[in-house]
């Protein structure tokens, strides 16, 4: 690591710093957040293949050994939980989600803290989750596509043309803004390689301008929490700064108990009520503040889409899968349902609500995320529960033998993996092929 770089972390810790140093050495904090929505903590904590330990850094939250992988293992797969470096996962309790709140999550990929506001909704209210860089929007639908996330929508768009259409409409709005990973060194080596003030100068007026765009979502008295994954001041103490002499409308509140390492001195800023972590604390690192609206937010008129015709094929399916009632609407020969109506907004939609499946050849092929939906998990009425053997076969992409005929859902332990077609003897594999593992049971 850079020579000034360490000499600016000595001046922030002072006698942390000896121990600052020892954390480089030791393997990444790993943790996952648990996904409640489909099950509860005990279910994972029973299933995980590694011991888990409690996190007080979030709600439902573990930390787990460093050294050990499980990306692959069937309960990730099955969307029980999130992979995430447990700082991180402080952030979203700061926002203090409500379940029907609205929800704005202004840079949310790769999506662990939009899986994380996705559980404290449950299914109710509203989550936009946006991302302005089409590579990174497309991790984060698979994500949130994994944990069965339905009553939201995923953007690709820049802020300054989101942030007209969605004015003064939301509860809470998050921006864990781009930043230079000071926290994520150990992870990503060119952070280290990139680093310089100038960078950080750089990535401050990104932020700013992204804090400009953001707060203007916010309802009078929402809640705006923003966040990096760096320890620079000039990041973080000095962004929300400058941020609340541009917007004396804001107010900087307590960041919560949760996390208890307040800021760094700068100027008059109120520092007892953001808050940082260090490798120190249990995790790589983050910072974090959180402030609310004051005064009269003016609010735009949101726009619906109308309800259209959707194809027969499509109808008889979801009839014969489940008996949930939802909205359905059907957009370049894809049918899409949510239990609300769907918005309609002037930019690139990536996915609203749960993608059913898509009409080719005038019949519908299902898709995968109907068969991993947290809504709709209770309903299915075509389940077969596999063995592990079955499992491991299906999620290897293999057939297994089954007399069930049509489309079922293949589940294990009661928990849905995805689907298949049965023609009364076996099972033909309908799980996607760029998810599939020989190593679902494996440690």
């Amino acid at each position: 690591m850079k020579t000034n770089y360490l000499e600016r972390m000595k001046e922030y810790l002072q006698d942390e710093y000896e121990e600052f140093l020892a954390t480089l050495d030791k393997e990444m904090y790993k943790g996952l957040s648990v996904n409640t929505m489909k099950c509860r903590p005990s279910f994972v904590e029973e299933n995980f293949p590694y011991k888990l330990t409690p996190s007080s850094f979030g709600e439902n939250c573990y930390l787990f050994d460093g050294s050990v992988k499980a990306g692959s293992h069937w309960t990730h797969l099955a969307g029980l939980y999130y992979l995430q470096e447990p700082s991180a996962a402080s952030v979203v309790k700061a926002l203090d989600i409500q379940e029907g709140d609205w929800v704005l999550d202004a840079c949310a990929a790769p999506g662990g803290k939009s899986h994380q506001i996705a559980c404290a909704l449950n299914n109710t209210g509203f989550l936009l989750s946006n991302e302005i860089d089409p590579k990174r929007a497309n991790i984060l639908m698979s994500n949130m596509e994994r944990c069965g996330v339905g009553e939201n929508m995923i953007t690709c768009s820049s802020l300054e043309r989101l942030a007209p259409q969605f004015q003064g409409v939301f509860d809470k709005v998050l921006v864990d803004a781009p930043c230079s990973g000071e926290g994520m060194m150990k992870k990503h080596e060119l952070a280290s390689v990139e680093w310089s003030v100038e960078n950080n100068l750089a990535c401050q007026k990104r932020q700013l301008r992204i804090l400009d765009e953001a707060v203007t979502c916010l309802k009078t008295n929402g809640i705006l929490v923003y966040s990096t994954c760096t320890y620079a001041i000039e990041e973080n103490e000095a962004v929300i700064y400058e941020f609340l002499k541009r917007h004396p409308e804001m107010e900087l509140l307590d960041g919560g108990d949760h996390v208890k390492r307040k800021g760094l001195p700068y100027k008059d800023l109120d520092v007892s009520k953001v808050r940082r972590i260090y490798p120190m604390d249990g995790g790589e690192g983050h910072f974090f503040a959180k402030m609310r609206k004051r005064g009269e937010a003016k609010a735009v008129f949101l726009k619906y889409k109308k309800t259209r015709r959707i194809h027969p094929s499509a109808i008889e399916f979801i009839k014969d899968q489940s008996d949930l009632s939802l909205n359905l609407i059907e957009i370049n020969n894809k049918v899409y349902a949510r239990k609300e109506m769907f918005l309609e907004a002037d930019m690139n939609i990536l996915r609203q609500g749960i993608l059913i499946g898509e009409i080719v050849k005038n019949r519908l092929e299902p898709h995968q995320h109907f068969y991993m939906s947290s809504l709709l998990m209770p309903y299915y009425h075509h389940i077969i529960d596999m063995t592990q053997a079955e499992a491991q076969l299906f999620l290897s992409g293999n057939v297994f033998a089954h007399q069930e005929k049509g489309y079922v859902c293949c589940a294990y332990k009661h928990v849905p993996l995805g689907f298949g077609k049965g023609d009364g003897n076996q099972i033909k594999n309908k799980y996607p092929k760029g998810l599939r593992t020989l190593k679902a049971f494996e440690k």
